[in-house]
């Protein structure tokens, strides 16, 4: 079992930054992706970026240039440094966590963009 703890959600101004926090704990493997998926209120829940477990990234072309994923191994810990923040942002971010053919899922943080 692994158990995924999201951080960082909040209220921020059009074109301001936030940075999420994604903690895993329990039985991990080195050989993973973990991700980070939104869903905004009457729509499906959708990719923002995936890192491997040897660095190898992917972005959602809305997200491409403003967000960054980055991944701290040696703390099981997955990162999302949001810029240039728009109100089309405004979602439930999850933290997603793949290993052995089993996905995990934190709670979800709330990232409200607004002025």
């Amino acid at each position: 079992q692994v158990q995924l703890v999201e951080s960082g959600g909040g209220l921020v101004q059009p074109g301001g930054s936030l940075r999420l926090s994604c903690a895993a704990s329990g039985i991990i493997f080195s050989i993973y992706v973990m991700g980070w998926y939104r869903q905004a209120p009457g729509k499906q829940r959708e990719l923002v970026a995936t890192i491997t477990g040897t660095g190898y990234t992917k972005y959602a072309d809305s997200v491409k240039g403003r967000f960054t994923i980055s991944a701290d191994n040696a703390k099981n810990t997955v990162y999302l440094q949001m810029n240039s923040l728009k109100p089309e942002d405004t979602a439930v971010y999850y933290c997603n966590r793949n290993q052995e053919g089993v996905g995990y899922w934190g709670q979800g943080t709330q990232v409200t963009v607004s002025s």
